[in-house]
């Protein structure tokens, strides 16, 4: 299968709104012969990943939970210490969230790049 690169600039965009867009580059809704058991998709280089922007308090107020499975192994972080430390977590956190749960979602999600 021959996959396009596609190259996006995230700089002033709102992360919900990018992360629409790459995950159907992702999996392949923008192409004619687009079956839903296939992985058709493309490629996707993205930029400008410190320059994105949020609207209201999500920064402050919004959580990302993991649990191990043991008792009182709930940790949650804030989504403004996450993009802090990697702001490509919070983008590809989003992308993830948006994509179906199919054997297939982390195969796509290998295909989401950072070009600097």
């Amino acid at each position: 299968m021959n996959r396009e690169i596609y190259k996006i600039s995230v700089a002033g965009k709102s992360v919900g709104r990018v992360s629409s867009e790459i995950a159907i580059l992702l999996r392949g809704k923008n192409k004619p012969e687009f079956q839903r058991h296939i992985d058709c998709g493309g490629i996707v280089e993205i930029s400008g990943l410190e320059e994105m922007t949020f609207t209201g308090k999500k920064l402050d107020q919004k959580k990302y939970y993991s649990y191990s499975g043991y008792p009182g192994g709930l940790k949650e972080r804030k989504m403004g210490d996450v993009f802090q430390v990697n702001p490509f977590e919070v983008l590809r956190h989003a992308v993830r969230e948006m994509l179906p749960p199919v054997k297939f979602r982390t195969e796509m999600l290998k295909r989401l790049r950072v070009s600097k």
